[in-house]
């Protein structure tokens, strides 16, 4: 086995979690994007800790959900449609 770090030869009995070399795109908001990081955390971890993190990240991006509907976005500038709901 070799390690995914640095290439060099690793011997089975030291390998611990491996990452899982998963790239996270930032989304341009500041609490997604942490949310995201902190999905790394389960790369040094072993299996038996990833639900811990998986729930806190879970939880976070469900509370920015939340937030969303508390607070609405932007109205649609004039002229254009207010919805797709409408349409037949």
């Amino acid at each position: 086995m070799t390690d995914p770090m640095t290439g060099a030869p690793q011997d089975e009995r030291e390998a611990g979690p491996l990452p899982l070399g998963v790239d996270r795109a930032p989304t341009g908001d500041p609490a997604v994007d942490g949310l995201l990081v902190r999905l790394a955390d389960a790369d040094h971890l072993a299996a038996s800790g990833h639900l811990e993190v998986y729930e806190d990240v879970h939880r976070g991006l469900r509370e920015a959900l939340t937030a969303l509907d508390r607070h609405p976005g932007p109205t649609a500038p004039s002229g254009a449609p207010a919805s797709y709901d409408n349409r037949s």
